[in-house]
């Protein structure tokens, strides 16, 4: 039997993964308040503001942990720089999720997030697979994907970007242990 954690930590080498709270919630505002960032999800709005991020962290907070575990991601030196989350939809292995906030961009922290993310996944959550997608029209989190070892399934899904408020086609992945 898998013993769910109530608020793990995951560390890598420059980053920490973990729960956000209410000390959280100005920061995280801050930094998915921009457009780029949020027209790479499906759904973050935008504009996203304390309200959002609020309702964020509440909705972090109840979660299930044997179907979902959201995490905040934190550099050493700048705080928090972007989320990471993995949830049970309707796929047979969990899906993983994250962003980055704009200034961080570029320096690793998205790959090294979900490969401690992965790294989790697999010995304390027990999950074998993970699932993922990345928008057409954003090749570096594909790339991201396929440095931690995600693979294209051939399979494009549409679906509705809250930011876009648009349908977008997503290409869809798979990692197996």
């Amino acid at each position: 039997m898998c013993v769910i954690e109530p608020s793990p930590v995951v560390e890598t080498r420059r980053l920490a993964l973990r729960s956000p709270g209410a000390q959280d919630i100005s920061r995280l505002a801050a930094l998915a308040n921009d457009p780029d960032v949020a027209r790479m999800t499906l759904r973050m709005p935008h504009p996203f503001g304390l309200a959002d991020a609020e309702a964020f962290v509440l909705g972090v907070a109840v979660q299930d942990p044997a179907r979902a575990r959201t995490f905040l991601i934190e550099h050493e030196d700048h705080g928090p720089v972007g989320v990471i989350g993995l949830f049970e939809d309707t796929d047979p292995a969990p899906e993983v999720g994250y962003w980055i906030a704009r200034p961080f961009w570029g320096r690793g922290f998205a790959t090294e997030a979900l490969q401690g993310a992965m790294t989790w996944a697999s010995r304390a959550w027990k999950r074998r697979a993970l699932m993922a997608g990345h928008f057409t029209d954003n090749p570096a989190s594909g790339r991201v994907l396929e440095k931690a070892g995600f693979l294209y399934t051939g399979e494009v899904r549409r679906g509705f970007s809250r930011a876009r408020a648009a349908e977008t086609a997503t290409r869809r992945m798979v990692w197996l242990a």
